[in-house]
């Protein structure tokens, strides 16, 4: 017996359901695309770089600045820079090492190695060494020093080519106003030039010594801690001071900078080259500015008052008079000092830096007041014992 489905499908129904579904797909899709056209943000379009701006011809350079660069060119080699050790002593191990303790600069005086520096560079030091332009670094040794001119001599063994001395200028001829230029390694940054001017002449400064220099040469060029030791040139590369001391309050350049005159560095240096130390003469007086000052004021007479004579020292010998102090209090002075040769004597400062014109051995004709009266003395210095 043949069953018959009591409810067939319809082929109609089907074809109805399967339209409805891809209708509703197509819908979909439709809203999908007007949804995202809307929202998604519209990428510009991809535009090439600008072309480079065009490059301005620099033309010839100004002479001032090719004769600045030339004399750079020429000096530099010259110039050197110097790094101080200390030997420190470790608490616990006993170890003995060399630490650093101090850095500045310096310049090759002649084709024998020899470095000149400031004394305050060196100072207190154990060892040094010296790194040239090129990056060599030698071990220096000390040659000789002289506090009282702020000036030290090292010593390195290189190759002779590696030399090259500054060519020397004068001092006694500058003008302020005149070009000058400095070399040197301000807070470890060697190879650095300043430029500026001479701003004053004959400048007086303490070295560390607390002996005055005089003829000291103010400049506007920058100098800066390292700096010290370093040459400053003229215009014509020649070699015019030593850079040595700057005046701020903050330890910084301020605008005023010192330097140790030529013509002094040109007396000192061949005597520490050949001697290892300067012999200072000595005439054997002790004196003291306010003290004196006081006495020599209500006396109405200018010069340097003897306030103290030493045992067998020239000043003994002349019979130069100290001053005395009696029992009832009463100041009796002594012999007034006011001239040196031809140079007027008005306080201590002059009275050492006459002396320190002058060698041990030595002859000086002594101007002095005593009780009223000028009296002329001829006197043989002898040497400082130090």
């Amino acid at each position: 017996m043949t069953v018959l489905p009591t409810n067939p499908p319809s082929p109609l129904k089907g074809l109805l359901f399967l339209l409805v579904l891809l209708g509703g797909i197509g819908l979909g899709y439709w809203a999908f695309e007007r949804l995202s056209t809307r929202t998604a943000p519209v990428q510009p379009a991809v535009q090439p770089p600008p072309p480079p701006r065009v490059i301005e011809a620099r033309g010839d350079l100004a002479a001032d600045e090719k004769t600045t660069i030339e004399l750079f060119r020429q000096a530099g080699p010259s110039v050197v820079y110097i790094t101080t050790l200390q030997r420190r002593v470790d608490f616990w191990t006993r170890n003995v090492q060399e630490i650093p303790r101090g850095t500045g600069s310096g310049f090759f005086w002649d084709d024998l190695g020899h470095v000149v520096t400031n004394y305050h560079v060196v100072q207190g030091a154990s060892s040094a060494e010296v790194t040239l332009a090129d990056g060599s670094t030698y071990d220096a040794d000390l040659v000789g020093v002289s506090p009282n001119d702020d000036l030290a001599v090292l010593r390195i063994n290189s190759p002779t080519e590696k030399l090259r001395p500054i060519p020397l200028g004068t001092s006694a001829d500058l003008q302020v106003g005149q070009k000058v230029f400095a070399i040197g390694n301000p807070f470890g940054l060697d190879q650095t030039l300043t430029t500026g001017i001479v701003s004053a002449l004959g400048r007086t400064i303490r070295a560390t010594s607390g002996f005055p220099i005089d003829n000291v040469i103010q400049t506007d060029a920058a100098i800066n801690p390292g700096n010290s030791g370093g040459p400053l040139l003229d215009s014509a590369g020649r070699l015019i001071g030593i850079n040595t001391a700057i005046y701020s309050p903050s330890g910084a350049y301020a605008g005023i900078g010192f330097a140790v005159p030529v013509d002094r560095v040109n007396q000192i240096i061949p005597r520490l080259v050949r001697d290892g130390r300067i012999a200072r003469p000595r005439l054997g007086v002790t004196t003291d500015d306010r003290l004196g000052k006081q006495i020599t004021q209500r006396m109405g007479v200018d010069g340097v008052l003897v306030l103290g004579v030493q045992d067998n020292s020239p000043a003994t010998a002349a019979g130069l008079q100290p001053t005395r102090r009696q029992r009832d209090g009463r100041i009796i002075p002594g012999d007034v000092i006011q001239r040196i040769d031809d140079t007027p004597i008005n306080s201590s400062d002059d009275l050492l830096m006459a002396l320190a014109k002058h060698e041990p051995g030595q002859s000086i004709n002594l101007t002095i007041l005593r009780q009223g009266k000028q009296v002329s003395l001829d006197i043989q210095l002898d040497q400082a014992r130090d």
